[in-house]
């Protein structure tokens, strides 16, 4: 049996529209428990900030939690040392919502003028429906194959072209686009204290992204 491999490419461009901000809380405390109680205490406090803007406390969702001993060097009898300074929380957490900058512009306002926290925030838009997307670039791929091995059989005088098997490595694929760097409360504080909100005039790229599926086909 003879065969021919033909790998294609597929490419294909998404709009976002879906809206996410990351939130990291972190501090420093002496005790391990200290800082467990720390950041519990952080976490409920951001889950109330956001509540007025429809988000329920399991609307909030964790990507990475942490708690870590922290050490800083010192010098004793011309011989460098560790100590341990303290126990330091991280917690990163999440927040999707349909695209709205009106609603953005006011969370990101929240944020930035809590009194009790003050999390980093990072800014990235992705897609509500990725699995679609997903489809879509694969059915490109195979069809983009098919178009190469239906000209390279035309070529060499190939009458019959059966499709035999399929090589696809099911790769994660990233739908996601951060056009604004990650900001800190300190930066932004006060600035919209006085209207409640920020004048967010955002409009993101599409989201490009490509793979690649291998056919086997029999040729005659």
């Amino acid at each position: 049996m003879k065969t021919i491999r033909v790998t294609g490419k597929g490419k294909i461009k998404v709009h976002p529209d879906l809206t996410r901000i990351s939130m990291t809380l972190d501090g420093l405390q002496p005790e391990y428990g200290e800082a467990v109680k720390h950041s519990a205490e952080d976490s409920a406090a951001l889950k109330a900030l956001l509540e007025p803007f429809g988000f329920a406390g399991k609307d909030v969702k964790t990507l990475s939690f942490s708690v870590d001993p922290e050490y800083e060097g010192y010098q004793e009898e011309n011989v460098w040392k560790n100590r341990l300074t303290g126990y330091r929380f991280r917690h990163v957490m999440k927040i999707e919502f349909d695209s709205d900058n009106d609603r953005l512009g006011k969370i990101l306002c929240a944020l930035a003028n809590a009194k009790k926290i003050s999390p980093e925030f990072r800014i990235s838009y992705s897609v509500k429906d990725p699995e679609a997307s997903k489809n879509a670039l694969l059915a490109n791929a195979v069809a983009d194959s098919f178009a190469k091995a239906k000209v390279l059989s035309d070529a060499a005088g190939v009458k019959r072209l059966e499709l035999q098997s399929i090589d696809y490595s099911w790769d994660e694929i990233n739908f996601e686009v951060a056009p604004m760097r990650q900001m800190s409360t300190k930066m932004m504080a006060d600035s919209a204290a006085e209207y409640g909100t920020y004048d967010m005039d955002i409009e993101p790229d599409d989201i490009e992204v490509t793979d690649t599926v291998t056919l086997v086909w029999e040729i005659a």
